[in-house]
């Protein structure tokens, strides 16, 4: 008997390790079948998306043509002045101006010659400022004539000779005149910025 016993416990195992082959043959076939529909679902989106960069890949060559470089050895140079605050020339009430004024040139040189002249700079500046009502400087184009006339003013107290007819076009209180335009006048001060522009 014992030997029966033996011969019937030994195909018992054989059953057991058919069924852990069919286990692990169906959680291997599983594994695999959803790697791949992972692959494939994953894999058409990324093909979408390089078709679509491919047909987008051509306009920001076109706007590369429209934008400007920048060239690092250029680059103009900016001088921060040290804030204004002022009163206004406002007659119905007592109004004052907080402005911020940056200047910009493009010689990196004129810095330093700024800083020598930067008391008749801000005099000139001061002068301006005073002369000027709230109404004239709360719209973007009374904004754009003070920031001018500030470049011309302060290329002035460097020394630079500025023309008359050019200041009159440039006050806006005398009545224009009909001129013929001339060449804009260079002046070593390229724009002026404003860093804040506050009016109380």
């Amino acid at each position: 008997m014992s030997a029966a016993a033996a011969t019937d416990a030994a195909p018992a195992p054989k059953k057991g390790n058919k069924k852990l082959i069919i286990i692990i043959a169906s959680v291997l076939l599983l594994v695999l079948g959803g790697g791949a529909a992972a692959f494939f679902l994953l894999k058409k989106p990324h093909a979408e998306a390089e078709e679509g960069e491919e047909a987008a890949a051509p306009a920001p060559k076109a706007e590369k043509k429209v934008q400007h470089s920048l060239d690092p050895k250029n680059a103009p140079t900016f001088v921060p002045l040290d804030p204004f605050t002022v009163n206004l020339a406002d007659r119905d009430a007592e109004r004052y101006a907080q402005i911020g004024i940056t200047l910009e040139v493009d010689d990196p040189k004129l810095p330093d010659a700024l800083k020598a002249y930067m008391p008749a700079i801000r005099n000139n500046i001061l002068l301006l400022l005073a002369q000027k009502t709230a109404a004239q400087l709360l719209d973007r184009e009374g904004k754009e004539k003070l920031a001018e006339q500030i470049r011309r003013e302060a290329s002035r107290a460097l020394g630079y000779e500025i023309d008359e007819e050019d200041d009159e076009a440039a006050d806006e209180d005398k009545p224009k005149k009909k001129k013929k335009k001339r060449a804009q006048q260079v002046l070593p001060i390229s724009a002026v910025h404003f860093s804040n522009f506050i009016i109380q």
